[in-house]
């Protein structure tokens, strides 16, 4: 753990050892890019500068988004004391140090401390409990950092002392703001022969490939120019598409198969193939492949979307996302993205119905409220003569193949459910001729029993 006072804040620019992200994090809140919500002159946080009355909260958002650096520059603005850790190397021991060092630090001074917790999340149950007296007493202010939705990995002890500010990514503007300034620090008083060149078509795909993650922007920066500097023998040089693309590494994917970009992304991806949208959902599903994705996964909900949102107005959808997750087994990737591809554009632009979701629902819950009656006799199993003899298993069952239209005259729900509709097929697709068929059914079955 290190302790950050103002003047290390603030030499971080000439610590060669530090990466150029380090070196160029803002000392400030007004230097900072993004976040306008949080940082505009009605934001949250100038609120907080401003009336410099501090609490302890949470930072969610996405890497590279500015969340070490707003706390570090709240705190240098504040000018108060400042320690910080991360939850992947620290324990309940360092967290009692700190409180330690904090009350000593008040009591001679007067001055509060800001704990910044990075990775909060990596903390488990208890040592999460253990910030609860201390934030409650006033000891330390608390600022986690997480890049998981805290209202599910944060407890909601600990939670409910917290206020949670979400960050977004940088925009494309944010990162052309920080290009600047890389290239700026790169060329400071360089002459005009010398200096390192990002044309405007390069810089345009440097800034979609960085997913709105700064880090992974400016560290693309440092290794293309150490790429440059070798070629040129540090005489500055350009920074071309193949330089950039040699120094950009996978880390501009900013989807997380184990965080909230996972849930967002199949979110998105399963949303767009319920709305019909083919080519949304192709997009998503290029973004999880890119990442790394489980094409397992992606088959699985292939097949579950298949019947979910499509059902009986195309059974084939079914068919061809099992044929798709049957295929990913086989072939394996990168080929196996063909029939994933194929399956998700056949789901998306199939006719929709999740009928059969309604029906099994509607029949599970009166399942579980007690409505769970044997069949009638006639539908019981009779494996010896004298289930059916003496019992009445299968007595006056009616095989419906010897009847016209292949419908037998019978009972089949048992006496307290007769009636139950559970199924009620969409007019979209093949179900309109099934809803058809079985309203036809229904009448002639309703008829019957009427007669009776």
């Amino acid at each position: 753990m290190t302790l950050f006072d103002k003047s290390e804040l603030l030499s971080d620019l000439e610590n060669e050892n530090l990466p150029l992200a380090a070196r160029l994090r803002p000392p400030t809140i007004s230097e900072m890019v993004g976040q306008s919500k949080l940082l505009s002159e009605n934001g949250a946080i100038t609120r907080m500068l401003r009336t410099r009355h501090l609490h302890s909260f949470i930072l969610w958002g996405p890497p590279g988004c500015g969340k070490t650096t707003l706390a570090r520059a709240l705190a240098n603005e504040l000018d108060v004391h400042f320690r910080e850790f991360s939850a992947v190397t620290s324990t309940v021991a360092d967290v009692r140090q700190v409180v330690k060092e904090a009350r000593e630090v008040r009591k001679l001074t007067g001055i509060p401390t800001i704990l910044f917790v990075d990775e909060l999340h990596r903390f488990n149950k208890l040592q999460q409990d253990a910030f609860l007296p201390h934030i409650e007493d006033g000891t330390i202010v608390l600022i986690g950092a997480t890049t998981e939705n805290p209202y599910f990995s944060i407890n909601s002890a600990l939670r409910s002392r917290l206020t949670v500010y979400k960050l977004e990514p940088l925009d494309v503007d944010d990162l052309k703001v920080l290009s600047d300034r890389v290239l700026g620090y790169f060329n400071n008083g360089r002459d005009e022969d010398k200096r390192y060149i990002l044309a405007d078509e390069v810089r345009d795909s440097l800034l979609m490939q960085s997913g709105g993650d700064a880090r992974t922007l400016i560290g693309t920066l440092e290794v293309a120019k150490s790429l440059a500097d070798e070629k040129s023998g540090g005489n500055g040089g350009e920074f071309t598409h193949e330089v950039i693309e040699s120094a950009m590494q996978s880390a501009y994917r900013v989807y997380d198969r184990t965080g909230d970009m996972h849930y967002d992304t199949i979110s998105a991806f399963i949303k767009s193939m319920r709305g019909s949208d083919p080519d949304a959902a192709i997009y998503y599903l290029a973004k999880m492949l890119a990442s790394g994705e489980d094409p397992k996964f992606i088959a699985r909900r292939l097949v579950i979307q298949a019947a979910e949102d499509v059902g009986n107005a195309n059974p084939m959808a079914l068919v061809v996302a099992n044929a798709a997750r049957e295929a990913v087994e086989f072939v394996g990737m990168p080929e196996a993205q063909i029939p994933l591809a194929q399956a998700t554009i056949y789901i998306a632009t199939s006719p929709k119905s999740n009928s059969s979701v309604k029906a099994i629902g509607a029949a599970m819950s009166d399942i579980e409220e007690g409505k769970n009656y044997p069949p009638p006799l006639s539908l019981r199993n009779a494996p010896v003569k004298e289930m059916k003899t003496v019992h009445g298993h299968s007595e006056g069952y009616k095989y419906a193949h010897s009847f016209p239209g292949g419908v037998a005259d019978m009972q089949y729900l048992p006496d307290e459910m007769l009636g139950t509709e559970y199924y009620d097929p969409s007019d979209r697709g093949k179900e309109k001729a099934i809803r058809e068929w079985l309203e036809k059914f229904r009448a002639a079955r309703n008829n019957d029993k009427d007669k009776k």
